[in-house]
């Protein structure tokens, strides 16, 4: 089958100001000249490679070089003050509200400017947080760079901005997650209008520049057509097989058992220029044009965040997922500084006659007893926790769908391949179990009864499951080429998610909503526009895709034999 692992935006009528570091510092040695700059600053996301950064720098053979770190406050008292938001737990911290600046000395900035102002010649201020150092720069070259490339960096030994050596990639994440990409976000928004250019960091063996004008320009051209997000795939301690083999997946992992394809905070965009590729975090669409993407209703209910999430999760050949239930809303809240919780729904793309799912509470459990065993089972790898008992285990067939509020006590069982579509929140799981195995770092994973505890909801027994949180598969509307059903999600969640069958073409309702979509059934499908808005789309079976709100003329067209079936998501 086809499966676009690398989906470019084309906007080749633009052009890529430098390709590779060769061209970049020819092209920002031009600018010097024509601006007759004194000051260049290069604002660089965490993570970016010091290495080639220090040698682009040398090669524009500036008088003076000063790195933003002089200026922050001491490394240990930084972390002193974090150390309660962040947390001694390995997954868990709370959202910080601080900004760049907040970690920034003003004694030091003030004493380095003067230095600069004293220098006879070019000046280069660089690393996290420059833009505060370099009072009025001549030139400002953003260096940014996607959180998953920084993840695979964690994992190969790069450590988090200013922290102490950490070698736990659950750690870093943790600290990138609920502190420096945010104060780092934070800043990228706030420089956008005084940024003379960006680099695309990621790949190393190819930075690429581009000036202001592309980059606000092929921004504003992707509101205005359906895109894909760039996807990645993970191994992971469970298995699976499903997304290797039919997504053409690399064999040089034994399994890849989850996977982000509809997550703009996490996921990427690659922009097809005329000379090359420019690859940005997908956040950047989102802080940068959220009316147009999201739309103003959306917008005005979540601010700079995309509230609808698509990843998957794959069993087939493997294990069970955790035992696990997501953090009420008030308790996210209080605990975690987020806004909204971590509601779920598992769509379930394909599934062996063995697949199952666990789901709610069996009728009269009684939590204490629950829990107890449930600590039984954390100190002793060897007990055996009697889910039988307390848990409902219900058989699953290719396309349900079953809705899960947080508060509700969920796994997805083995041999099937699940497409959640969800709030977007995604790291606030409480395990509950764990079936008794390590994390692919040979530990445990982290098990948290204690907010378990407080988060499983006694309502969501089995009367209640069956009741709501099973697919109505509502019929919406029906005739010879389509059939639309409602299928979730349930009353207590704000997405909503309607499923198309169709077999010749079909006209897409937005409900003044931006849409997140996946082609679930079929060999691929065409996105075109009445009016010619945008330049013909194919998405292929398992693709996900997303219409900005801003894009309201959106037709699909079956493009094989046999019907295909679109689930679409949108906020109610």
């Amino acid at each position: 089958m086809t499966y676009d692992l690398r989906p470019t935006i084309k906007v080749q009528e633009y052009a890529a100001a430098a390709v590779g570091i060769t061209e970049i510092v020819a092209s920002l040695k031009e600018q010097i000249t024509k601006k007759n700059a004194q000051i260049i600053c290069f604002e660089t996301y965490p993570g970016i490679d010091q290495q080639l950064l220090n040698q682009l720098v040398a090669e524009l053979v500036p008088e003076k070089v000063i790195h933003s770190e002089i200026c922050t406050r001491p490394k240990k008292e930084i972390n002193c003050e974090l150390a309660k938001e962040l947390t001694e737990d390995r997954v868990f911290g709370l959202m910080t509200h601080a900004e760049m600046n907040d970690y920034f000395d003003c004694s030091a900035i003030t004493e380095v400017q003067q230095e600069i102002k004293a220098t006879n010649g070019l000046v280069i201020v660089w690393g996290v947080g420059a833009a505060l150092v370099a009072s009025s720069p001549d030139i400002t070259v953003y260096f940014d760079i996607t959180r998953w490339e920084i993840q695979k960096r964690f994992r190969k030994g790069l450590n988090n901005w200013l922290a102490e050596p950490e070698t736990d990639a659950l750690k870093k994440f943790k600290r990138g997650y609920f502190f420096e990409w945010r104060i780092a976000d934070k800043l990228k928004s706030q420089l956008r209008s005084q940024t003379d250019f960006y680099i695309d960091g990621t790949k190393n063996e190819k930075w690429t520049m581009i000036d202001r004008a592309t980059y606000e320009t092929i921004q504003k051209k992707a509101v205005q057509r359906p895109f894909r997000l760039v996807p990645y795939f993970d191994q992971s301690p469970w298995g699976g097989q499903w997304m290797k083999e039919k997504f053409e997946l690399p064999d040089e992992i034994p399994n890849y058992g989850w996977a982000f394809d509809g997550v703009p905070e996490e996921n990427s965009l690659i922009f097809e220029l005329e000379n090359a590729q420019y690859e940005m975090p997908a956040i950047n669409l989102v802080r940068n044009y959220p009316s147009q993407l999201l739309g103003e209703r959306v917008y005005a209910l979540f601010g700079t965040e995309f509230p609808i999430r698509f990843d998957y999760l794959d069993t087939m050949g493997g294990g069970n997922l955790s035992l696990q239930v997501h953090p009420k809303v008030e308790y996210i809240q209080e605990k975690f500084g987020m806004v909204y919780t971590q509601n779920e729904s598992y769509y379930i793309l394909d599934a062996k006659e063995d697949a199952s799912i666990y789901l709610g509470l069996k009728n009269n459990t009684d939590i204490d007893e629950l829990f107890n065993e449930l600590e039984k089972a954390s100190k002793d790898s060897n007990y055996r926790f009697d889910d039988t008992k307390y848990i409902n285990h219900f058989p699953v067939q290719k396309h349900d769908h079953f809705s899960i509020p947080a508060g509700t006590i969920h796994c997805g069982g083995t041999n099937a391949v699940i497409l959640e579509i969800s709030a977007t929140p995604y790291i606030f799981t409480f395990k509950l179990w764990d079936w008794g195995r390590l994390g692919l770092d040979g530990k445990p994973r982290p098990i948290h009864l204690e907010h378990g505890r407080k988060n499983v909801d006694r309502r969501f027994d089995e009367d209640y499951v069956r009741a709501n949180l099973f697919s109505p598969n509502e019929i919406l509307s029906s005739n010879e080429q389509a059939l639309v059903e409602k299928t979730g999600l349930c009353d207590l969640e704000f997405i909503e998610t309607r499923r198309h069958t169709f077999t010749g073409e079909i006209k897409l309702e937005a409900h003044d909503s931006v849409n997140m979509l996946c082609l679930v059934e079929g060999e691929s499908i065409e996105l075109f526009s009445d009016d010619g808005e945008f330049v013909p789309i194919t998405i292929h079976y398992g693709e996900t895709f997303i219409i900005p709100d801003n894009c309201q003329n959106v037709s699909f067209k079956n493009n094989g034999k046999n019907p295909s079936v679109v689930i679409q998501a949108f906020i109610k």
